[in-house]
């Protein structure tokens, strides 16, 4: 059974699913207006939904539905995509007219505003202060995190654990709160943690590597913008002309450069390495082989 399969199999998936997509519908329409229309038009947008399957996955059995919780991640989710596509000037997410792009900068930080709003919104109704604060440090973290990336754009010699670090705050402390909301259990926190830090190094090597039709972004976007990536930074360590790149200089053939250099296929590893720590988590677990197969299907993708 492939990846996919084993985590489409999972009791109950597809209901939860069809709930998660109508509660998001009815989370961002819930106040009409230019803000809820960019709302709808970030959820049509599409997105693998694979922070709420983390949730549902996760979730304790004996515990309440986990859709708030899924809505809610995936409400963060997207309006960190909004004004990270901002701050970076990406005019494509997912093959698609980004936010800001379409509608404007203002309209976009407004938007971002929005999504969040709403999904602190929809957690808030369960009464979960527990919950609430599991998303505030995320956000937090997701604040911080693009504050990191701006201090270190432009400067080849950002260290691998500064890098690390800052994938942590950007994108793996959402995975762990979505592996946290519905369960509380620290196993799986640190499993989702090691799983993000992996889906960052991923996406960073798709950006090197990836075809715009495949990825739904412009191939190259980071070296553009001078965000030091694993595959970049392993690349500017024996390469001058990509680490002069980096730090804004000429672009001519840099990419092609990265990509004979084995850069791309030694930050893949490393991904690797770290959802190799992310199973380690999860010993004696009743959701281990789907939450295994995620493992995978995060490694090995090429979207």
């Amino acid at each position: 059974m492939s990846a996919l399969a084993t985590v489409q199999a999972a009791p109950g998936l597809d209901t939860y699913l069809e709930e998660l997509e109508d509660r998001l519908a009815i989370a961002v329409a819930a106040r009409p207006g230019l803000v809820a229309e960019i709302g709808t038009e970030a959820l049509a947008s599409g997105g693998k939904r694979l922070r709420p399957l983390l949730v549902f996955l996760t979730a304790d059995p004996e515990a309440g539905s986990p859709v708030a919780a899924g809505v809610a991640i995936e409400l963060v989710h997207m309006a960190s995509l909004v004004h990270d596509d901002l701050i970076d000037g990406a005019e494509l997410r997912r093959g698609r007219a980004s936010v800001w792009s379409a509608y404007g900068a203002g309209a976009a930080r407004a938007g971002g505003v929005y999504l969040f709003a709403r999904a602190f919104a929809e957690l808030a109704e369960t009464g979960d202060g527990g919950a609430v604060a599991i998303l505030a440090d995320a956000a937090l973290a997701l604040v911080r995190g693009e504050g990191l990336e701006r201090n270190q754009r432009h400067r080849p010699e950002t260290s691998v654990e500064e890098y690390l670090n800052r994938c942590t705050l950007k994108t793996a402390k959402l995975f762990e709160a979505a592996c946290l909301l519905s369960s509380r259990r620290p196993e799986l926190g640190e499993f989702g943690l090691a799983l993000g830090i992996a889906f960052q190094i991923v996406d960073d090597c798709l950006d090197c590597a990836g075809q715009t039709v495949e990825t739904g972004k412009i191939a190259g976007t980071d070296l553009r913008e001078g965000i030091p990536t694993l595959p970049l930074l392993l690349a500017a360590r024996e390469d001058a002309l990509v680490r002069q790149a980096l730090a804004g200089g000429s672009l001519e053939g840099a990419l092609l450069r990265v990509a004979a250099s084995g850069a791309i296929e030694e930050a893949r590893q490393v991904a690797r390495n770290y959802a190799e720590r992310a199973l380690a988590c999860l010993d004696g677990l009743e959701a281990r082989d789907e939450l295994e197969a995620i493992a995978e299907a995060v490694v090995d993708r090429t979207a």
